[in-house]
């Protein structure tokens, strides 16, 4: 089987979390999509063994505040909502990688710039 890292190209991660999500998330958050302060995208943090860590990126939109406290509680929200649907993601990582199930859990917001914030997402396949 080829690495994981050529498996989870940005082109298949788009595909699992497209970028409109970040959109209907909003919209079903507060009615208007344009009252988000960041787009959501899953990325690749690398394997250890049957884990894969991903990363789900809060990209500041432009004019808005990506501020500590908007982020902090997210994965308590991100784990429950149905549009962000983590298990969806875990599910569809599994697909991708050949496996017919797989667990997840959240990490903890982790603040990488005043413009990108990262909450750990970890996919046990098996």
């Amino acid at each position: 089987m080829a690495q994981y890292g050529d498996i989870f190209t940005e082109d298949r991660l788009a595909s699992i979390f497209p970028a409109e999500r970040t959109d209907d998330f909003f919209e079903a958050l507060f009615g208007d999509a344009e009252e988000g302060s960041y787009d959501i995208e899953l990325g690749f943090a690398g394997s250890d063994g049957n884990a894969l860590n991903f990363e789900l990126k809060l990209n500041q939109r432009p004019g808005k505040c990506l501020a500590c406290n908007l982020t902090y509680g997210l994965p308590q929200v991100f784990s429950r909502h149905p549009i962000i649907n983590v298990q969806g993601i875990a599910d569809a990582v599994a697909e991708a990688a050949g496996e017919s199930a797989a667990t997840w859990e959240l990490g903890v917001t982790r603040e990488v710039s005043r413009e990108l914030h990262v909450i750990p997402l970890k996919i046990e396949l098996g």
